[in-house]
C-alpha cells in the first residue's frame, strides 16, 4: 500500500466531519460550468486547502462515501431526452428495473416510485430518465425496451423548460420549509446543440469519471491527452461547449438513498412532486416552485391524461418523509399567494433506485446497435 493510500485511510470518512461538510457543501453542486482548475475552486469556496480538499475527495470516492466525480454535462441540450413513466406488471418489475440500469447505457436515474394512495398514474411504477443521441428516435427506443422488460405502456414527458438543477444534499440538511431565493428561478432552454468532430472528441474525455488517481491540481491535462489535443486546445474547446450551454456543473455524488460504507445515509426519501397549473402559466409556476431551496430539480413537462394533466415536475430528498411534505406544503402555499391555481398534485415516492450518466455520443449509439443485432436506420428519427 503506498503512502498516499495509507493517507487517504487515515482520513474521517464522515459527512459531519467539519471539513468533509465543508468540502462536500461546495463540491456536489456550486461548481457551475467549465473550470480550467475545478479543485481549486473547491478549494476556494470551501476554505480548505486545496491538497486536502484533493486527498479528501479522493478517500470518500476510494472509500465509495462520494460514488462519482465527474464533469456534468447539460444532456437536454445534446441528446433527446425525457423522464419516462413505464406501466409494467409486478412480475416483471424487479426484472426491468435490473435490465434498464445494467443493459441499456441510454437509461440513466432508474427508480421504482409508489404513491401514497391509488391515483392517477399510481401503475406507472418505473421511472427512468433516457436520453437518445442525435439523429435518434426517443419514441423507437421506448419500444424496444418496452418490448425487452416486458412493460405494457410507457409514457415519454420531455422538458420543455428546467428551472432548478443542482443536487446539494449536504447543503439541504437542516433546511426550513419555504426557505426559497428572493428572486425567481432562471428559465433555462432546452434547444438541441450540434457540434463538431472535435467537440465531441474533447466531450467525451471531458465527461469520463475521475478515478481517485486522477485527481491532482492540474486535471485536465491528462484528458486533454486522451482527447488528442494540446491543453490550451483543450481549454478552449471546453470554453467553447460552455459557451453553447452544453457544461452543466464539476461534481461530487452522493449516494441517494443507499447506505453508506459508514452505515450513514445521505437521504432516506427522495419525492417527485407533481402539479397541474394552467395552461400558459407553466413558466410563471416553474420559476416559483424553481426559487425554493429544496427542490434539487424542477421542469416543466407536460403528463398528459395520465397523470391528471401534470405540466410541472420537481424532485426533493431528505430523511424526514414530513418534513418533505411540508416543504411541498410551503410550495403549494405560496402558487396560492401568487395566484397560480393547481387543478392537481401530487407525490411519487422513490423506493429502489439506481443513477449512471446516461450515454449521448453518437457513435455509442451505432455501436449499441451492432450489439444488438439492430439495423440503425431503424432507430432514427
Amino acid at each position: 500500500m503506498t503512502t498516499t493510500q495509507l493517507q487517504h485511510e487515515s482520513c474521517p470518512l464522515e459527512l459531519g466531519d467539519p471539513v468533509n461538510a465543508a468540502i462536500l457543501s461546495v463540491s456536489e453542486d456550486r461548481i457551475q460550468g467549465f473550470h480550467r482548475n475545478p479543485l481549486d475552486e473547491i478549494a476556494r469556496l470551501s476554505g480548505i486547502p486545496v491538497q486536502q480538499v484533493i486527498e479528501r475527495i479522493a478517500a470518500l470516492l476510494r472509500a465509495g462515501v462520494i460514488r462519482r466525480v465527474r464533469q456534468t454535462l447539460l444532456a437536454t441540450n445534446l441528446a433527446a431526452g425525457a423522464l419516462v413513466a413505464w406501466e409494467i406488471p409486478a412480475a416483471n418489475l424487479s426484472s426491468g428495473f435490473d435490465y434498464l440500469y445494467e443493459k441499456d447505457p441510454f437509461s440513466g436515474h432508474v427508480v421504482i416510485r409508489s404513491t401514497d394512495g391509488e391515483t392517477t398514474g399510481s401503475k406507472y411504477r418505473l421511472w427512468t430518465t433516457l436520453k437518445v443521441p442525435q439523429g435518434f428516435s426517443l419514441e423507437k427506443h421506448c419500444n424496444f425496451l418496452m418490448k425487452a422488460i416486458g412493460a405494457g405502456a410507457f409514457k415519454i414527458m420531455p422538458a420543455k423548460r428546467l428551472f432548478a438543477l443542482g443536487v446539494g444534499h449536504v447543503r439541504r440538511r437542516g433546511m426550513q420549509p419555504g426557505s426559497k431565493s428572493e428572486v425567481l428561478a432562471e428559465v433555462l432552454e432546452t434547444k438541441t446543440v450540434e457540434l463538431s468532430d472535435l467537440q465531441w472528441q474533447v466531450l467525451t474525455a471531458l465527461k469520463r469519471e475521475f478515478s481517485p488517481e486522477e485527481l491532482v491540481e492540474n486535471i485536465w491535462e491528462a484528458r486533454a491527452a486522451q482527447a488528442g489535443v494540446s491543453l490550451e486546445e483543450f481549454y478552449t474547446v471546453a470554453e467553447q461547449l460552455h459557451s453553447l450551454g452544453v457544461i452543466g456543473r464539476f461534481s461530487t455524488f452522493l449516494e441517494h438513498v443507499k447506505p453508506l460504507t459508514t452505515g450513514e445515509k445521505v437521504t432516506q426519501y427522495n419525492a417527485l412532486f407533481h402539479w397541474a397549473v394552467p395552461h400558459g402559466r407553466e413558466i410563471d409556476a416553474g420559476r416559483e416552485v424553481g426559487r425554493f431551496h429544496i427542490m434539487t430539480h424542477a421542469y416543466w413537462r407536460e403528463g398528459g391524461i395520465e397523470f391528471g394533466n401534470v405540466n410541472i415536475m420537481g424532485v426533493a430528498h431528505g430523511k424526514d418523509k414530513n418534513l418533505l411534505l411540508a416543504h411541498k406544503a410551503a410550495m403549494d402555499a405560496h402558487l396560492a399567494s401568487v395566484g397560480i391555481p393547481v387543478s392537481y398534485t401530487n407525490v411519487f415516492w422513490g423506493g429502489r433506485s439506481e443513477i449512471k450518466p446516461s450515454e449521448i455520443v453518437p457513435q455509442a449509439y451505432l455501436d449499441w446497435c451492432q450489439e444488438q443485432g439492430i439495423n440503425p436506420d431503424e432507430m432514427r428519427v
